[in-house]
């Protein structure tokens, strides 16, 4: 499995809405992009407690997704990736082809997937267009984190190549499912299997652990 990187992008912490800050429009860089466990040097978040850390240094965002969100955007403009706080943005690539622990390479930077992104009020406001996170979660168009295993220089163009796939029945898209958008949530099994799960975020885990109980 192999796309091409779009582009790579980062974003500054700016007054946003309610009073709070964000960091989720992201501006393309171009050149060599230096990227270390925590993420793409220069790119900020405003909130540390739900963005960033290792587990969620870098934030795929297919940009085949952006021609659904134009049918129904009104006042947005999605003709080029930055709008959903992406700092990876491909083609050709979306939940239903990632897989939890998936590990890929591109440039001289090797990262794997830890969770999918659960979708937030900021992306709604970000459009003006407050059924957007709902909508993301019913339609499953999440994107997903890395965290980065070996550090180093990327640019857009380079091949972004999975170089190791340890669980192909766990999707982003499935686990996504029953962890955000409720699905299947008698599948005890299923939960039990992600609480397990060494590679998945690790509240994630504590999610799934907690529905066993349920």
């Amino acid at each position: 499995m192999q796309v091409s990187i779009r582009t790579l992008l980062s974003g500054r912490v700016q007054p946003f809405a309610r009073g709070e800050g964000s960091a989720i429009s992201k501006a393309p860089l171009t050149g060599k992009v230096c990227i270390t466990r925590s993420g793409v040097v220069g790119d900020e978040q405003a909130d540390a407690v739900h963005h960033g850390g290792p587990d969620k240094a870098l934030h795929h965002y297919p940009f085949d997704h952006y021609e659904r969100w134009r049918r129904d955007a009104v006042h947005a403009d999605l003709r080029d990736a930055g709008t959903f706080g992406e700092n990876v943005s491909t083609l050709g690539l979306t939940e239903d082809d990632v897989c939890i622990g998936d590990r890929f390479r591109f440039g001289t930077v090797l990262v794997e997937v830890s969770q999918a992104r659960k979708p937030c009020w900021k992306q709604g406001d970000r459009l003006d267009w407050t059924q957007l996170p709902s909508l993301m979660v019913r339609e499953g168009r999440s994107g997903w984190y890395y965290r980065v295993i070996e550090e180093g220089d990327a640019e857009a163009g380079d091949a972004l190549t999975l170089v190791d796939r340890m669980l192909p029945e766990w999707t982003v898209r499935r686990v996504f499912d029953l962890i955000v958008a409720g699905k299947n949530k008698n599948d005890k099994a299923a939960f039990r299997a992600l609480a397990e799960m060494d590679v998945l975020f690790d509240g994630w885990r504590k999610i799934a652990a907690e529905r066993l109980r349920d």
